[in-house]
C-alpha cells in the first residue's frame, strides 16, 4: 500500500518505499511506483522527479500538464528545497560543510566526479548524530544530478550505507537496505502556495539506525 501525502487537483505526492522504481525499468510489466498510482488517479500523472530504486521517500507527480510545466520550471530554476536523511560509513568531523564537485555519467549508469567534464553538481549537508562507526546526516541537494548524494559523499571518504553501487560491496551487503531517505519538500502550488511535505522514515531505515547504536 502506498501512502499518499497529499493530494489536490494539481499534485500527488506519496512516500515511495525502498526497493521500487519510480518508473518503469527495462523488464516489461514489472510494477513500478507509476504503474501502482494508476488505478488511484482517473486522469494521467506525469513525471516531475525520481527517486532511485533503492532510496525511500517522497516524491511528487503532476496531474495535469499546466501543473506539470509549473512544477519542471521550479526544479530547473532550483527553487525546490529537498530534505534528505543519509547514514553514512565513518565519523564526519565538520558539523556542516558544501560539497561542490562536477559530476558525470562513466559506464554501466555509475556516475564520478570529472572536474573537466562534469556538470556543476552541489550538495549541502549537516551532522545531526555521530555514532561510533557511523555518521547521520541531513542533506540538501542544491542541484539534481543522478545518484548525486550517494556519490558526493562517497567523494569525501563516507559511503552511503548499504550502497552496493558506491563503496566496498562486501560490507555494504551486511545491510538489507540503502540508507538514503527523502525526508522533505518545500515547494509551490499552482496556486502560488508554499508548501513544505513531509515523509515518516520508515521502520527498515529507524532498525539499522539502532542497531548501529549498539555497535
Amino acid at each position: 500500500m502506498i501512502q499518499i501525502l497529499f493530494e489536490n487537483n494539481d499534485i500527488l505526492a506519496v512516500n515511495k518505499p525502498e526497493g521500487l522504481a519510480s518508473i518503469p525499468e527495462g523488464e516489461k510489466g514489472k510494477d513500478c511506483l507509476l504503474s501502482l498510482l494508476a488505478p488511484l488517479s482517473p486522469g494521467r500523472l506525469y513525471v516531475v522527479h525520481r527517486l532511485d530504486k533503492e532510496t525511500s521517500g517522497i516524491i511528487i507527480f503532476a496531474k495535469n500538464v499546466a501543473a506539470h510545466s509549473y512544477l519542471n520550471d521550479q526544479f530547473s530554476q532550483r527553487n525546490v528545497r529537498k530534505t534528505y536523511v543519509a547514514l553514512t560509513h565513518g565519523v564526519i568531523e565538520e558539523s556542516s560543510g558544501i560539497i561542490d564537485k562536477p559530476l558525470r555519467q562513466f559506464g554501466s549508469g555509475r556516475m564520478g566526479v570529472d572536474p573537466q567534464r562534469g556538470k556543476p553538481c552541489i550538495t549541502e549537508f549537516r551532522v545531526e548524530e555521530r555514532l561510533r562507526a557511523y555518521t547521520l546526516v541531513q542533506v540538501h541537494p542544491i542541484t539534481g544530478r543522478r545518484h548525486q548524494i550517494r556519490v558526493h559523499l562517497y567523494s569525501i571518504g563516507h559511503p552511503i550505507v548499504g550502497d552496493l553501487r558506491y563503496g566496498d560491496r562486501g560490507v555494504q551487503r551486511q545491510f538489507p537496505r540503502l540508507m538514503l531517505h527523502a525526508q522533505a519538500i518545500t515547494f509551490r502550488l499552482p496556486t502560488g502556495e508554499q508548501v513544505t511535505l513531509e515523509a515518516s522514515t520508515p521502520q527498515s531505515f529507524l532498525a539499522i539506525v539502532e542497531s548501529v547504536r549498539r555497535t
